[in-house]
């Protein structure tokens, strides 16, 4: 038998931290307040105490001779006499009553009078004295001092949690103007234009300020300025935050960064203040980067702070740092960078040249660009042999860096789901499908009529679809419940830069081919074409006032791209306008109606056949579509890469 290892036994040390004065102080106050706690003397005239003593009542008093004051304790047997003066209570300790006289009361010629008038068995036990009253004056002292010290050790922890530190440095109460920006040592900046995937046009931009960095003197030298900032725009997750890094890691340079957000506090003046700091530590680490993430939430145009008065503390942060940023000195070498997905609605005076000299815009990455950010988030993921990276990139169009990177690590989990030992192809698609369109819901309890009318319902989707050379082609349909749709019809758009009418036309058939498919089957439309509907009521309003697209409205567009008018109640156009467009509108959905009527109606029996393979198989793709209509309207031309989207009911 294994022998047992004798262990030995060490006695638990107990630590002292912060949190043990905190516990002090509260048993400080706490022993303030309840040391002196016990009896409860009610008051009473000294007329009543002679009447106490000449009834034999009284065993002791006790009489404070600079203070004026006598305390009377009741003979135990005597105490229910006086229920009624304690609420009915008998008192437990004493003394019970107090008195006060004036300063020519005469104590013992008064006392030894009453006690002389008693029997010696009932005579009362006279305490004369003077109290010191230094131990009083010292607790209502030592209140103050532990109400003090209770309420800077709380805005010490305050202070730390804003930036960390001990009372007077970084974090502390006195320091909380102080910059919560982190900073970023050039040696420790291990980031670089390599770690970065895509964004060949904005990498081409900031590798300009890297050279503006890294060789100054070769534009001072002909006269030239060093740029100040320069403001990344672009959707979330494209990158905006690891481009600016690598900036700095190729700059090799300190790097500061904070988020919009970090400048307004609950505190009148904090924003300026740390705007103010923030830029001090910039220039003694000059040349260096500094980073505002989020710069809408401090850099928002003022116009546009509805609700807030002139005074606001946003507005005065925003007001220093565009002092700051005009206020150093052209060759220092502290430069600007802000990321932001709202460049709408920044402030002009932020975007003018001398402030943010150039924006550049990041844009979501094309098919190349997906490829490699899909190579770099692969890295020490375990793939099958047969994984075609082409095939992912062309089955995520609109994808972000960051949605790429959650496709790949619910691929990783949806394989370990499987107990597989190696990531496919189908994993992948499943992610997708997940993230897209949400939790597959196998519980979903669906009647067989409902499951006819979805099944229905995507097939007009997807006859429409492949019928119509303009539409965008199908990838697969499905009748599964996921998320907050009970089917979907899944295409794969080409990434077109301009879009015509016809294609406008085209897309806004397929969206209503599910709604019409319905009338045709059922004789009556359903509630579930409610997200097709309010699609194809956007694209129909956006042709008529945004794309000139309308014959009665003519080449208008009312279109706001700078958001001047985002509080604006009234309509950049007529009462006589607005009819015309509604009019307008409604024809065009009601052409795009019939038009999508007569393809089905057409083609019913193909419609019919695929609508009963999908409530056979609940899932088909477009092999199956191809067998039954035959090659897609306009595949010949399909030359550019797809990819897929999602369209759910």
């Amino acid at each position: 038998m294994a022998k047992k290892e004798n262990r030995i036994k060490r006695p638990a040390k107990l630590t002292f931290g912060v949190s043990w004065i905190y516990i002090l102080l509260f048993i400080g106050i706490g022993w303030m307040f309840f040391s002196q706690s016990g009896s409860n003397p009610q008051k009473e005239e000294w007329a009543d105490v002679q009447k106490q003593w000449l009834a034999g009542d009284i065993k002791e008093i006790t009489f404070v001779r600079n203070e004026y004051e006598g305390l009377v304790t009741i003979r135990p047997d005597r105490l229910e006499k006086y229920a009624q003066a304690f609420g009915g209570n008998v008192p437990k300790k004493s003394p019970h009553f107090v008195f006060l006289v004036s300063g020519s009361f005469n104590a013992e010629e008064m006392f030894s009078g009453l006690n002389s008038q008693l029997p010696e068995s009932q005579q009362v036990k006279i305490v004369i004295e003077n109290r010191e009253n230094f131990w009083g004056m010292l607790e209502w002292l030592i209140l103050p001092v532990l109400l003090i010290l209770m309420w800077v050790f709380m805005f010490r922890g305050m202070g730390r949690n804003m930036g960390g530190g001990a009372p007077g440095g970084p974090g502390g109460i006195f320091s909380v103007g102080k910059s919560t920006g982190k900073l970023a040592e050039k040696d420790s900046m291990k980031v670089t234009f390599k770690d970065v995937a895509g964004l060949y046009g904005a990498k081409e931009e900031v590798m300009e300020i890297v050279d503006f960095l890294k060789n100054p003197n070769k534009y001072t030298a002909l006269g030239g300025k060093i740029p100040k900032g320069a403001l990344l725009v672009g959707p979330p997750g494209t990158g905006k935050t690891l481009l600016a890094k690598a900036v700095a890691g190729e700059a090799n340079v300190p790097f500061f960064s904070i988020s919009g957000s970090d400048f307004v506090e609950m505190f009148v003046g904090v924003g300026a203040s740390r705007v103010r700091d923030l830029f001090r530590q910039a220039k003694e680490k000059s040349p260096c980067i500094v980073f505002i993430d989020e710069i809408d939430a401090v850099g928002r145009a003022r116009s546009k702070n509805a609700g807030f008065s002139s005074n606001d503390e946003r507005e005065n942060t925003l007001n220093q740092l565009l002092t700051e940023m005009d206020g150093f000195g052209s060759n220092s070498g502290v430069i600007i960078l802000a990321a932001t997905n709202r460049a709408d609605i920044l402030d002009k005076a932020l975007l003018r040249a001398g402030r943010f000299d150039r924006q550049i815009h990041v844009e979501l990455p094309d098919l190349k660009e997906r490829e490699e950010i899909f190579t770099v988030h692969l890295r020490g993921l375990k793939l099958a042999e047969d994984f075609d990276l082409e095939f992912l990139a062309k089955h995520t169009p609109g994808f972000s860096g960051a949605d790429i990177a959650n496709v790949c690590n619910e691929a990783a989990l949806t394989a370990a789901r499987h107990n597989k030992e190696s990531i496919d192809k189908q994993d992948f698609l499943d992610a997708v499908d997940r993230i897209i369109g949400g939790l597959e819901r196998k519980s979903k309890i669906i009647t067989p009529e409902e499951k006819k009318s979805i099944a229905h319902h995507e097939a007009g989707h997807a006859t429409v679809s492949w019928l119509l050379p303009n539409a965008n082609p199908l990838f697969k349909v499905t009748i599964v419940p996921r998320g907050q749709a009970l089917g979907a019809a899944w295409y794969l758009p080409e990434e077109r830069q301009l879009v015509t009418r016809q294609q406008m036309t085209d897309e806004m058939c397929a969206l209503i081919g599910g709604r019409v498919a319905e009338e045709i089957v059922n004789g009556q439309p359903s509630t579930g074409a409610l997200n097709d509907l309010e699609r194809l009521t956007k694209m129909a309003y956006g042709m008529v006032t945004y794309y000139g697209m309308s014959d009665k409205v003519g080449n208008l567009s009312f279109y706001d791209s700078t958001g001047s008018r985002g509080y604006e109640l009234t309509r950049p156009y007529s009462e006589k306008t607005a009819e015309l467009i509604d009019k307008e509108v409604k024809e065009l959905v009601e052409t795009i109606h019939d038009r999508t009527l007569a393809i089905l109606t057409e083609n019913k029996e193909g419609f019919m056949q695929l609508a009963a393979l999908l409530l056979e198989k609940e899932v088909i793709f477009a092999d199956d579509l191809e067998r039954i209509f035959g090659p897609r309207a306009g595949a010949a031309s399909e030359e550019k890469p797809v990819d897929e989207t999602a369209q759910d009911e």
